[in-house]
């Protein structure tokens, strides 16, 4: 079966994304509607939303094309992602004005301040947490799927 195997990967690669962020959506409407929050979260989930399941699954198509000159395994493949992500979605931010860049922190809707030190070890923990979905869950799909 070697039909439609772009196709395939990138259904595979937008999979945990389409599952998890209409969860992180119901999450922060629910936050929006019970917590007084000081700042509108609803300007937050733009990005995530529209951009993050279609990169996965063009980051998912990517690696099936590239495999075989490049042997990368696949959660070291989707470990990069984050690095793309994070400059992006930074960029992004900060031209809406939800964050401000510090001297020692960022400044999320000029109402909560983070320590650059905290979005490092966020970082960090992001890309682990990438690194083994696409190690485990992606490369299940992709195995489902036929694709890997």
């Amino acid at each position: 079966m070697n039909h439609h195997t772009c196709l395939r990967a990138y259904l595979a690669g937008i999979f945990i994304p389409t599952l998890i962020l209409p969860l992180l959506l119901m999450a922060l409407v629910l936050g929006k509607l019970t917590l007084p929050a000081p700042f509108p979260i609803e300007r937050m989930v733009v990005f995530p939303l529209a951009f993050v399941p279609c990169l996965w699954g063009i980051w998912n198509m990517l690696w099936v094309a590239s495999h075989n000159r490049t042997h990368l395994p696949l959660g070291l493949h989707g470990a990069i992602l984050p690095f793309l992500l994070m400059p992006a979605g930074a960029s992004l931010a900060k031209c809406l004005g939800v964050i401000t860049l510090g001297p020692a922190s960022v400044t999320w809707f000029q109402a909560i301040e983070v320590p650059y030190w905290q979005v490092a070890c966020g970082f960090a923990f992001g890309l682990v947490v990438y690194y083994l979905v696409w190690k485990y869950i992606v490369g299940f799909v992709n195995r489902v799927l036929g694709v890997a």
